[in-house]
This record gives structure tokens, C-alpha cells and sequence, in this order.
């Protein structure tokens, strides 16, 4: 089986850690044996690459015999299925895509395509498409692991007798840097031994580092599909501290050192200060079904069951 991954999100030099999960599960995919190769249409570089995109796609095309194309985000869902030879799966990936025109265009293009994975529920709900399949992103366990702490906080340079409050991602605005500032702001005003990280653009091989350093994670965004960076934090067994968003109820739910929190910074603040009485958490025991293997395993599996349908 041969595949083509088009992709608006790769990670790449200028910023390492964009869509790492993408990347992820293209090398999850390549250890069970699928042929895979990348078309990284960079938009956010330049919009002009979109429209550039499908003569790339054509040139792709025409010297290279594919099975299939596995489109992810919703622009990148509109070049593939361009054309109409090879059959189209479609990836979306967060709930944030559904806002806005985006939102329009990808409820435009779910009934184009062949197969449409979304990541949650939640997604599923907002994206209107009955026929979805919920397969959220994995993660590498063996890339993160908790590490001693005071290790991963000399390698950072960060001052040992502090407790970081980390934020990691892509700053964007539905992530709400603003909250995260004002509930790290209530808490600082009620214990001096506190620091507040935001983390951007580091190499993914990296941010179990990062997270090995912090003594909890904040999440307040107002929309996620299922939030790989939640299931990295608890494979480090890092303390987390989130709003009710995507799938993240279901994921940390019942967890000891994780905690739902309301959309206030006076709420994150309280629920910050509890997850710091808190070393670790207990959130590597409870994703072991999580692991990018058994992601990779189910879109395989849909892989197969898409080409018998089509070969007919």
C-alpha cells in the first residue's frame, strides 16, 4: 500500500515542533509496513502555497502510483481532492478548524471525501458529519517518559527552587494566553515560589524534557478536538490542570494531580494551587491505550477497508 500525506502542518527548521503529531503518526504508519510519503504545503509561510499546492500535487501525481491520499486540515482536504483518480482520507484535527470560514469549508468537504477522521466527540458534534470516525491522535511512550526532575531543570537552566506553571503549544488566539497570564497572576499573589514558562517552537524530542522540568501543565483553551499535548503531560506523569475542552474530560478524568477547571482565572488559580501539592500525577497508567501503535493500527485498518471498498 502506498500513500500520499498532504499536509499543512509539518514539522520543519523553522519551527520544529509544528505539526508533530502529524509527523508522528506518519512514522507510526511506516512501522506497520505502509509506504508513506509527505507533500508539506506550508501555508503558513505564504498563502500562495495552497494555490501552488495543486500543481505540486499533479507533478506528485504523474511520476509516483499512490493507493490513496490521507489529507490533513482542511485546506490542504481541498487540493487533494482536486483530483478524483485516487480515493481521499480527510483528517481534521482540532475543533478550532471548525470556527469560522474554516468551520464552513470543512463541513463543505466532509461529504467529498472518502473517509473523514476527526478527533473527539466534541469534534465530531461540531463538524455535523455523521459518518465520521473518532480517532484521536497517540503518543509515543517511549519518547515520553518522566524524567528526574532536577536533571531536566539543569538542562533548561531553569532555578531549581521554583514551581513552573508550563503552557506549551502553538500560540494562537482560542489557546487564551490571556487567561493563562491572569490565573498565573492570582497565583503568584499568593506564593512567591511560583514561574509561569510558555513554550513555543522546540523540537519534539525535546518537550519530554520540558515537561520533566514543570510541576504542572495549563490548558485553558476555548477550543480543542483532543489536545495531544494533555496525553504527552500524562505520560510524564506531570500534573495538569484544563478546562473542559475536546476530549480532555474523558482523558484526565478520575487521574490523581489532574484537574478540570472553569474558563475563569480565578478558578485555574485555585486548581493550579491543588495540582502543586501534587509531585507527579498518576497519568501514565491511564493512556496506555492512547499510544500512537494502536492510532496508527486503526487508520491502517481504515486504510484497508477503503482501498477493498473502492477496488470493487
Amino acid at each position: 500500500m502506498r500513500v500520499l500525506v498532504l499536509t499543512n502542518m509539518y514539522p520543519h527548521e523553522a519551527d520544529p515542533s509544528f505539526g508533530a503529531f502529524v509527523f508522528e503518526q506518519v512514522r507510526a504508519l511506516r512501522g506497520l509496513g505502509v509506504d508513506m510519503d509527505v507533500l508539506f504545503v506550508n501555508g503558513r509561510a505564504s498563502r500562495w502555497q495552497y494555490l501552488t499546492g495543486y500543481t505540486r500535487l499533479w507533478r506528485q501525481l504523474r511520476h509516483v502510483r499512490y493507493d490513496l491520499i490521507h489529507a490533513h486540515y482542511v485546506f490542504a482536504g481541498w487540493i487533494a481532492r482536486a483530483q478524483l483518480r485516487l480515493p481521499v482520507v480527510q483528517s481534521f484535527h482540532g475543533a478550532g478548524e471548525m470556527l469560522g470560514y474554516q468551520g464552513w469549508l470543512c463541513k463543505r468537504l466532509a461529504p467529498l471525501v472518502d473517509r473523514v477522521i476527526v478527533t473527539s466527540t466534541d469534534h465530531k458534534a461540531r463538524l455535523g458529519y455523521a459518518p465520521a470516525h473518532i480517532i484521536p491522535c497517540g503518543v509515543d511512550l517511549t519518547l515520553f517518559a518522566p524524567q528526574p526532575r532536577a536533571e531536566a531543570r539543569r538542562a533548561l537552566g531553569w532555578d531549581p527552587a521554583k514551581r513552573t506553571v508550563l503552557w506549551l503549544g502553538d500560540p494562537r488566539p482560542e489557546k487564551r494566553l490571556d487567561l493563562v497570564h491572569a490565573a498565573y497572576d492570582l497565583l503568584a499573589q499568593r506564593r512567591s515560589d511560583v514561574e509561569l514558562q510558555l513554550v513555543s517552537r522546540v523540537p519534539h524530542a525535546q518537550v519530554p524534557t520540558y515537561m520533566s522540568a514543570a510541576q504542572v501543565l495549563i490548558l485553558p483553551s476555548d477550543a480543542e478536538g483532543s489536545p495531544v499535548v494533555i496525553k504527552e503531560a500524562m505520560a510524564c506523569n506531570l500534573p495538569i490542570v484544563s478546562v473542559d475542552v475536546g476530549d480532555v474530560a474523558q482523558v484526565i478524568g478520575g487521574v490523581e494531580g489532574c484537574y478540570l477547571a472553569e474558563r475563569t482565572a480565578a478558578d485555574l488559580a485555585d486548581k493550579l494551587a491543588l495540582a502543586l501539592g501534587h509531585e507527579q500525577s498518576a497519568g501514565r497508567a491511564a493512556i496506555q491505550h492512547l499510544q500512537t501503535g494502536a492510532e496508527a493500527e486503526t487508520i491502517a485498518a481504515l486504510y484497508t477497508e477503503l482501498l477493498r471498498e473502492t477496488q470493487r
